[in-house]
């Protein structure tokens, strides 16, 4: 393309070339999210179809950036994790965001029938993103641990809370009041002495989050082959692909990672 005047306005372009040899961590939070779990209904304390639609969507956008070796969920928040070496949209933070913000928002709306049939969207929802960069492998594994945490003190407080709502009759207010200053463990006896309660049977997906990973799985499909002299016929054929698996566990220990050694690479 030939050059005009006007192209020196290219100068005033920030450079936002991520470091090397670092994780690329791309968060994204549902913008105003209280209002749209309200306006759309979403079961309280957890809506699981609500939750399948936020790892259907990061399902999506691993598939489309095959880059990204790890994904951690929870909530309406969704981090994904570009490997230490990766050359895509050349390390650009304002594009791997932007990216990663409009595939998943586009995949929310598009796979919303799915998982929440009938019910109409009433209004396109909003994730807003930020890029970290993490050099080390226990920088990133201390980021993730950081995210489930948060997840288990969120989860614990909106189950007892809602609990003391709908089957302790008390107001929002009422619960607020009775749960502050309150520690975990108290949390977890108000549960199990005045609702027969015990937190760790609660769903995994609802205390752990979402992990998604690329593994590789065979796969057997049936192929139409022709021999000279011979009839055709099906035979089975066996093949390797990788696919996006979902975990609901804990990713703050060891046995997670020692169980799948290829998600992190090694520190140099």
């Amino acid at each position: 393309m030939a050059k005009s005047k006007f192209e020196y306005v290219r100068s005033f372009e920030t450079d936002d070339t991520c470091l090397r040899n670092c994780y690329i961590v791309v968060r994204l939070d549902g913008r105003n999210f209280h209002k749209f779990a309200e306006q759309h209904q979403f079961a309280k304390p957890n809506d699981d179809r609500a939750l399948g639609l936020m790892s259907r969507s990061a399902r999506s956008v691993m598939e489309e950036l095959e880059d990204i070796t790890i994904a951690y969920g929870q909530s309406d928040e969704f981090s994904f994790v570009f490997k230490r070496t990766t050359t895509w949209f050349k390390r650009r933070a304002s594009k791997l965001m932007t990216h990663v913000a409009s595939q998943f928002s586009s995949s929310y709306v598009f796979y919303w029938k799915e998982f929440f049939g009938e019910q109409p969207l009433l209004y396109p929802p909003g994730f807003d993103g930020r890029v970290v960069l993490y050099p080390t492998n226990h920088n990133l594994r201390d980021y993730l641990s950081w995210r489930q945490a948060d997840c288990h003190i969120n989860n614990l407080y909106n189950t007892v809370f809602w609990t003391l709502i709908q089957k302790g009759g008390l107001t929002t207010t009422q619960a607020e009041d009775r749960l502050k200053g309150t520690l975990a463990s108290d949390k977890n006896e108000i549960l199990f002495s005045e609702f027969d309660t015990n937190y760790n049977n609660e769903s995994a997906v609802h205390r752990k989050g979402t992990t998604l990973i690329w593994e590789k799985r065979n796969e057997t499909v049936s192929k139409r082959i022709k021999r000279p002299n011979e009839e055709e016929q099906q035979v089975p054929v066996t093949r390797s692909r990788r696919k996006v698996e979902a975990y609901y566990c804990d990713i703050i220990g060891d046995q997670f990672w020692e169980e799948h050694p290829d998600v992190l690479e090694d520190d140099t």
